[in-house]
């Protein structure tokens, strides 16, 4: 193409070039020859040193018409254009169904977590967090859990080897409580809140038990609070959550950091749990007067109480699912029969 033609003749041309390339081959093939590093777009630009300052203005305003024209072209003919010659060169036969890309889908466990908190923020709690690696004053002693207190012993908790801090030895949280002890340090009464998270255990791995497991801790400290309200607040969500027949039962038992202390157990109609009625499904009890004082709460002004539940022991009871290690082996064939929308 001679380099004395103008960017019009050479605009002419090129159009009349792209409408008749009928295949991807040749539409690439125009592409590079006018727009490409070399192409002759460019060669009008890189033409315009050479010419005399007085006529650059109108050279380049023409330079730059050319190469829009040329673009405007490719954009409106050239992608669609090649599209097509893909299709009738046969490289893609539009009659041919299309892939299926399978959708994700929400964990059972996450939607057994969302279905808890969704009930709770019904009743009024607020959602609160903490940190998952922890100290041993707000895990252990600030729950007035004593020194010598099993649960303190290396094999039963993961230490991390680390210097110890001001507030003790580092370690993996055992329980979501200590967001209640961080909650009532930062914060005076009242306070309504759940604190969902993960917690790590040294248990032996089998299908009741694992390593880690999902925790959602629940407080409530005000003027005048008793057992009467935490037992409504345990009935209304269980039935909430498993059913209207289901019935609830506190019954005796011990925990450092509450005063009275209960294991929670439900009746669920029509169910039994390895040939029994009843199952113990988390625990509770009114926070102890020691939690109260060690954060600068006065006891006898303000009472409370607190629980814990198990996520992953409440969604094997509403699905039925017999072994722990189910939930976390990635086994898609098991998490599709819980999936919340579309298929793994």
């Amino acid at each position: 193409m001679s380099q004395a033609s103008s960017p019009q003749e050479i605009l002419t041309r090129a159009l009349a070039e792209l409408a008749s390339a009928k295949d991807l081959a040749l539409a690439q093939a125009w592409r590079n020859r006018y727009l490409g590093r070399q192409g002759e777009a460019q060669k009008i630009l890189d033409g315009l040193k050479s010419l005399p300052a007085a006529e650059r203005p109108a050279a380049g305003k023409a330079a730059n018409d050319f190469r829009k024209a040329l673009e405007q072209a490719w954009a409106e003919r050239g992608e669609s254009g090649a599209g097509e010659s893909r299709a009738t060169s046969g490289e893609i036969d539009p009659t041919l169904p299309g892939k299926p890309y399978p959708s994700g889908a929400v964990h059972v466990v996450t939607q057994t977590l969302d279905r808890i908190i969704d009930i709770f923020h019904r009743l009024g709690f607020a959602l609160a967090d903490g940190p998952e690696i922890e100290t041993e004053h707000h895990n252990f002693d600030a729950l007035n859990t004593q020194s010598d207190h099993p649960a303190r012993d290396e094999a039963d908790t993961f230490y991390l080897d680390l210097p110890p801090g001001p507030h003790g030895r580092w370690l993996l949280r055992t329980q979501t409580s200590p967001v209640q002890i961080r909650v009532l340090e930062k914060r005076k009464p009242p306070i309504k809140i759940i604190a969902p998270g993960r917690c790590y255990r040294r248990d032996e791995v089998d299908a009741t038990h694992g390593i880690f497991f999902h925790q959602v801790e629940g407080l409530c400290v005000g003027e005048g609070i008793g057992l009467p309200h935490l037992k409504g607040v345990l009935e209304f969500f269980f039935r909430e959550l498993l059913g209207q027949g289901t019935k609830v039962r506190l019954r005796p038992h011990y925990f450092p950091f509450t005063e009275p202390s209960f294991e929670v157990d439900c009746s669920i109609p029509g169910k039994t749990f390895r040939g029994k009625e009843w199952l113990e499904i988390a625990g509770c009890g009114r926070v102890h007067p020691k939690v109260l004082r060690g954060v600068g709460v006065d006891p006898e002004k303000f009472t409370g109480y607190a629980f814990g539940l198990g996520v992953e022991r409440i969604a094997m009871v509403r699905h039925g699912i017999p072994d722990l290690r189910l939930f976390y082996e990635n086994d898609v064939r098991f998490l599709k029969q819980f999936a919340a929308y579309g298929a793994v």
